[in-house]
């Protein structure tokens, strides 16, 4: 079995068992579904999903492969994709999460197709720094390729180790925009145009989505201030500058922290001025700079040295502080709910790709 044109890889595992990451692994399966069609439908020969829950993508849909992961052996990333590249005969292959941009359709993915067909010696990926979506051609490429442990990693290893060129898509909401973490899946409810298969998997978290709603309108407010921290990219900022009426108070720090060499300490002002009067007192300080606050609470946890289990990041995220083990996080998050302002928490996509779909659904339903 050979395939000349191109394919695409879902990689869809290891979700977890908690309440809330099995939220979020169900939003995940329906919008690896969803994509897997608008893949589909702008030339991709064949769509493959790799994945250790084989019965949730069943019964899978015309020029869908479920690949389940190999019984009793430990899920090394590099390792699998290698061994699909070969076992398929990719020759263009593309790989992203199952919760990747779940908002590009066919007409962002026929740019894809385009590209991989062009010619051989390329990549086109949504994100050169942090990688979302990746295709490249030749598939063999990979293997030239040193060890790496997250698909985030692909387009700077195929251009410094493989030699191939770059092709950056236009960077937008569709392709910025990810679902990693409740507080996205939340907004994915908000954004227009959402498939309703996509928009009934956030109703769960509508409790979230009544938060967003009340920072909607500081976005197409004159007179209002935003505040936003975290790993916030100089493309968001532009974007919010550009695309809200509101004024914008960032605060951008540790910028590439996900792949930090080992042993880096995160630094993080917020968390200074968090360790210095506590999460109450935090809240109503931050309140005085804005009229709602974002917060990618990743930067603040890495500067606190603490280490939550993602479910209890994702309850976090939910607002269910009751819910969070973590006495750090438990007692920050109660504090976030009772701020006097809205204040939305969530990871590095809410900060991007999430603000400007919530943004653009501020302005569809003004």
């Amino acid at each position: 079995m050979g395939y000349e044109q191109p394919v695409l890889v879902i990689f869809h595992g290891g979700t977890g068992t908690g309440d809330a990451e099995r939220l979020m692994a169900r939003a995940r399966v329906a919008a690896a579904r969803e994509t897997a069609r608008a893949a589909l439908a702008a030339g991709f020969e064949a769509v493959i999903v790799a994945t250790d829950e084989p019965g949730a993508f069943e019964p899978p849909e015309p020029g869908v492969l479920v690949d389940p992961d190999p019984a009793g052996e430990p899920f090394v990333y590099q390792e699998r994709l290698v061994r699909l590249i070969e076992r398929y005969g990719l020759m263009r292959p593309a790989v992203m999460g199952s919760g990747s941009v779940p908002l590009l359709g066919a007409d962002e993915f026929a740019l894809v197709v385009e590209q991989l067909q062009a010619r051989d010696g390329r990549f086109v990926t949504n994100n050169f720094y942090s990688a979302d979506l990746t295709g490249w051609t030749p598939g063999d490429a990979v293997r030239r390729l040193g060890p790496f442990g997250r698909d985030n990693l692909l387009p700077r290893r195929l251009r410094d180790e493989a030699e191939l060129a770059p092709v950056i898509l236009p960077r937008t909401t569709a392709t910025q925009f990810d679902l990693d973490t409740p507080t996205d899946l939340a907004v994915l409810g908000l954004a227009p145009g959402v498939p309703p298969a996509l928009r009934a998997a956030a109703a769960p978290a509508a409790a979230l989505t009544e938060r967003l709603r009340a920072v909607m309108p500081v976005l197409c407010d004159r007179s209002a201030q935003l505040v936003v921290a975290g790993r916030v990219g100089s493309q968001a900022w532009q974007y919010l500058e550009r695309e809200t009426a509101c004024r914008v108070r960032v605060i951008s720090e540790e910028r590439g922290l996900a792949t930090a060499p080992e042993g880096y300490r995160a630094r993080s002002v917020l968390g200074f001025l968090l360790e210095e009067i506590g999460p109450e007192r935090f809240f109503q300080r931050m309140a005085e700079l804005g009229d709602a606050v974002v917060i990618d609470t990743r930067v603040i946890e890495a500067h606190l040295g603490i280490t939550p289990s993602r479910e209890d990041r994702f309850q976090s995220d939910l607002g269910a502080w009751e819910r969070v083990a973590e006495p750090e996080l438990r007692r920050f998050t109660k504090a976030a709910l009772e701020a006097p302002v809205p204040v939305v928490l969530g990871g590095h996509s809410l900060v991007s790709g999430g603000l400007m779909a919530l943004n653009d659904a501020a302005w569809e339903g003004r």
